[in-house]
């Protein structure tokens, strides 16, 4: 079985006006060599928080084309990593993953505006956004709190006020729906003709849950592992991340909320090795056996703590 090569994109958590925030790499899995194929420099960023405009986020492929979201703007690159255009939009902010359906459209999520966007690669626009929101509903004669969705046009002044209630971080694609999760609240769902339905009860702190199968695959970034669970949470493999020697690692005095070892974010499915393919910090990339759940390699394009995988894919050009 030969290992695939995967484009990895990074933020630099903590990173200083004047440094690089993050970029991409291509990485061979099967030689374990690496290439930083974009820089990304610029200081027209917002520099508060952890992340927030730092890096580049998710990424996906049309036709011959790469997108990558930065934190509020959707960069189209040729394969050679040359910018060809780019899309911004005020309820972008602080974007972490997008997906694309296959057909027409990416979907995007909005993290400061608790929304999910949608760009129609036809038009080259964003056309509508759903803003996700606590609601209180009757149940069994009881009132509860649910989450709601709005659909809104993001061209307009109707959009939520900028919030970051949900942390939204996740959106994907599952059986032509939509599909998204954040830190702060315990279930994965979908987006069907605007009404959300549960797939699964989830932890709160996980990044990139997707389906595999029946199943829910995940980061599940406050345990340090990625994991396959059962849409009724129950666990049933856990892929653990590798950690590195104290003495090895650079800038090892920052906060552990801000930059920390083992740190999981960035996940992608390989099907036709079986592979499932986990981003962790600092810079680390490694391929498990979704079988098995052994590490078949793990490379580590820096050692800096602050070094943090954020979008995942498998390099299909």
């Amino acid at each position: 079985m030969t290992l695939p090569t995967v484009l990895m994109t990074d933020v630099v958590r903590s990173s200083q006006q004047g440094d690089s925030h993050g970029g991409a790499y291509l990485i061979d899995l099967e030689s374990g060599n690496f290439e930083q194929v974009i820089d990304w420099n610029t200081t027209a960023i917002d520099w508060q928080g952890r992340g927030m405009g730092r890096g580049l986020r998710g990424i996906c492929y049309v036709d011959n084309e790469i997108y990558i979201a930065a934190s509020d703007e959707l960069f189209v690159f040729d394969q050679g990593f040359n910018v060809l255009r780019s899309f911004s939009c005020k309820y972008l902010h602080h974007c972490h993953e997008i997906c694309y359906d296959g057909e027409r459209y990416i979907y995007l999520s909005a993290t400061s505006f608790d929304s999910i966007l949608r760009f129609d690669t036809k038009l080259q626009v964003f056309d509508i956004a759903w803003w996700i929101h606590p609601v209180t509903k009757v149940h069994r004669g009881k009132r509860v709190r649910a989450l709601g969705s709005k659909p809104y046009d993001p061209n307009s002044k109707a959009g939520p006020e900028k919030a970051d209630t949900l942390h939204i971080n996740n959106v994907t694609m599952h059986e032509h729906d939509v599909c998204f999760s954040g830190l702060r609240f315990g279930v994965f769902l979908k987006l069907h003709a605007n009404q959300l339905k549960p797939i699964a009860a989830i932890p709160q702190t996980t990044h990139n849950c997707q389906m595999i199968g029946q199943r829910v695959l995940m980061n599940s970034t406050g345990n340090d592992a990625a994991v396959i669970q059962t849409t009724q949470g129950e666990i049933e493999k856990t892929f653990s991340f590798p950690t590195y020697p104290v003495e090895e690692l650079l800038n090892t005095g920052i906060p552990g909320d801000y930059a920390r070892q083992a740190f999981g974010r960035g996940l992608c499915v390989h099907e036709d090795s079986g592979l499932v393919i986990a981003g962790s910090s600092p810079g680390t990339v490694t391929a498990f056996d979704v079988q098995s759940g052994d590490v078949l390699r793990s490379v580590r394009v820096s050692n800096d703590l602050r070094n943090a995988p954020h979008g995942l894919e498998v390099w299909v050009f």
